[in-house]
């Protein structure tokens, strides 16, 4: 491509207002960009991808990073979009997709043959993709297997096991080996950290962390952590790598970068050439993440880290009504560690923000599916244009009952896809047919129950199967056969189509239709992952199946989100981040719950709560509900409750209080 400055404006700016324009204009040098919620973030990095392309630089030379794969998706597709419409011919996912010819404000000289499209992905893709291209620099055979959060629990478990430790859970050590790997610390560094430790527990996670470790190195497997870690100490000590991605990428771009742990943002650092073009995006009001790594500081010394940079305040909510922002404005606006800045929007100022006092979370629950009901049929509000929001996961039970008994269709975020055990034995089918793993292989040797109990699978795990004789033999000789099947059926069938062969040569599908009790729901969850797999069949042969088993392995809450689903969505509020929605409903608003607050333990964060609360109002479009119960029930007890800080801060003219509706309910007189 030929170099082209421009600084004339075209055709893709004109919908921008002045902050946005002057965000995508500014193409070269460190540039922060301080994105209040719905202030359009996303259209503004997708712009100024357009711009960086225009100016003369090939969109394969463009990175962006986001956090969840469902955001990375939507920015792919619209930056994608946005350069065909604009007469630039770009792929996506392998496949052509035609240029807009009668594009205009593009010189015919601009206009080019199939190019790649720009690199849009989480981090944890991105590190996973540095891992593939060095795997045998790094000592992999092939692709490492990924680990999910539930094969970290249970070798974590073994490992606690082997040390005969009882008093640690396996999922409070792996929070602290999280923390460390967070900070580039290897288990290696962390034992030798501790080892003059007064703490025992300490010195003991350490050495179940070391076991861990050499579990993983076995199975040529690696955790969510490592994706980041083992990619960064790459980059970090091979200078010729790190020059190669380097010149790969000439303009990086970083999405929500107030979500970065310490090794996110050192890969950044890394990743960014001498010109120092790199463009972070992000709002200090909604870090929410601390409690997993991320640092507010990454974002607070940006100018330092890159000096000579420009800063951007995007101000102009274009998603809430004047009456939600405001309000999400006096909530936030009693935080002091952040940077100034005032949410406005052009938008009607709308209904008032609804305020209801439940007598008990059975009533809350029950007023929110009258209120439901009612705006379904006074708006004609979808089911799909509402959610509900809690700090906890256990308020959603009251509010499912509630949905259930009003024949409300709804669906809960937080139960993965992914993690369901039967396609978690369809995947492990997979990864040990090709890629062997003692991970895999211990997880479905005896699945569905074919005779290979626990003495048995120790010995195949230990290679000494020529120990095994007569029917036992025989039954570890099928499973091989079946392996041998899988592998064969690997090199001539489209991911959909292993994925069925792979559910009738295991005995899985049999399994499921004699199962009277699940075997429906469970043989459908299979048919669903087999669909799932269909939307790789198009790619090439060579990285279709490794491209379905690490999309597979890589997915968070909101992939779970089925977009064409006409039903109410429950989740946490750590979870709606990045989501919005007409109605949204924030419920359990009470001190303890919402600011949420652990029994003895004193190190709440009050301002990431009061963020929490920003990003939870900020969700909602067109109306926004908050409920909290005078007694809820925790733990079978029913307690008194005080109502949240966060309603009080919210002026009186900004709400209205709803009139509760008692008929038929049980008052209790304490």
């Amino acid at each position: 491509m030929t170099e082209q400055t421009s600084g004339q404006t075209g055709s893709h700016l004109d919908g921008l207002n002045e902050a946005q324009r002057e965000a995508v204009l500014q193409t070269d040098g460190p540039l922060l960009v301080l994105a209040g919620a719905g202030a359009g973030k996303t259209r503004v990095i997708a712009h100024r991808i357009l711009e960086i392309v225009r100016r003369g630089t090939a969109p394969e030379n463009i990175l962006a990073i986001t956090f969840t794969n469902k955001a990375a998706g939507e920015m792919r597709e619209r930056v994608v979009k946005l350069l065909n419409e604009s007469g630039y011919a770009v792929r996506q996912n392998q496949q052509y997709v035609q240029s807009n010819h009668n594009a205009t404000h593009v010189p015919e000289a601009r206009k080019f043959d199939l190019e790649a499209p720009p690199f849009v992905s989480t981090f944890h893709s991105l590190g996973l993709s540095i891992i593939k291209e060095h795997a045998k620099e790094l000592g992999f055979k092939h692709t490492p297997n990924i680990y999910d959060r539930a094969d970290s629990m249970r070798e974590m478990k073994n490992a606690l096991k082997n040390l005969s430790v009882e008093d640690i859970e396996p999922r409070a050590a792996l929070g602290m080996t999280s923390k460390q790997k967070g900070n580039g610390v290897t288990a290696s560094q962390f034992a030798e950290n501790v080892a003059g430790s007064s703490n025992p527990r300490e010195r003991i996670i350490a050495q179940a962390w070391l076991m861990y470790e050499a579990t993983l190195h076995k199975d040529g497997a690696l955790d969510f952590d490592d994706l980041l870690l083992r990619a960064m100490h790459l980059l970090r000590d091979n200078a010729e790598v790190r020059g190669q991605y380097q010149r790969r990428w000439s303009h990086i771009h970083i999405d929500e970068y107030q979500d970065t742990n310490k090794i996110q943002a050192k890969m950044a650092e890394m990743l960014v050439g001498e010109k120092n073009n790199i463009c972070c995006v992000g709002d200090l009001d909604q870090c929410i993440y601390s409690w997993r790594g991320a640092e507010i500081a990454n974002m607070m010394s940006f100018d330092k880290k890159f000096p000579g940079g420009k800063m951007v305040l995007l101000e102009q909510n274009y998603r809430s009504t004047k009456n939600i922002l405001a309000a999400a404005n006096e909530v936030i606006s009693k935080n002091k560690c952040r940077q100034e800045k005032n949410l406005f929007t052009n938008n009607i100022e709308g209904e008032k923000v609804s305020i209801y006092q439940a007598f008990d979370e059975t009533d809350e629950a029950g007023f929110i599916a009258r209120r439901i009901k009612e705006l379904r049929a006074d708006e004609g509000a979808k089911p799909s244009d509402f959610a509900v929001l809690y700090r906890a996961n256990f308020q959603s039970r009251a509010i499912e009952e509630a949905l259930l008994t009003a024949d409300i269709p709804y669906q809960v975020l937080g139960t993965r896809f992914f993690e369901r055990k039967d396609i978690k034995d369809a995947l492990s089918f997979i990864r040990a047919a090709l890629r062997g793993g003692s991970a895999d292989l211990a997880r479905i040797a005896n699945v569905p129950a074919r005779g290979i109990g626990k003495v048995t699978l120790l010995k195949i795990l230990a290679g000494r199967e020529n120990e095994l004789n007569g029917a036992t033999r025989d039954k570890v000789l099928n499973l091989h056969a079946i392996f041998a099947r899988i592998r064969d059926a690997a090199t001539h069938s489209t991911p959909s189509e292993l994925v069925r062969h792979v559910i009738v040569e295991t005995g899985m599908e049999r399994d499921c239709r004699e199962d009277k009790i699940d075997g429906v729901e469970r043989l459908d969850n299979l048919k669903e992952l087999t669909s799932l797999a269909s939307r790789y069949d198009e790619l090439s042969p060579e990285t279709a199946l490794d491209t379905f088993l690490e999309n597979a392995a890589l997915q968070s809450d909101q992939d779970e989100l089925k977009e064409d689903s006409n039903a109410v969505r429950l989740m946490t509020v750590h979870a709606a981040k990045g989501l919005e929605f007409p109605y949204v409903f924030i419920t359990g608003l009470e001190e303890g719950l919402f600011p949420y607050e652990r029994e003895g333990d004193t190190s709440r964060d009050n301002e990431e709560e009061r963020r929490l609360c920003y990003v939870a109002i900020t969700r909602a479009e067109k109306r926004l509900f908050l409920t909290y119960a005078s007694y809820r029930t925790v733990f079978g007890s029913k307690n008194a409750t005080i109502p949240s800080q966060f309603l009080s801060d919210i002026s009186d003219d900004l709400i209205t209080m709803e009139s509760p509706e008692r008929i038929g309910k049980t008052i209790y007189l304490e």
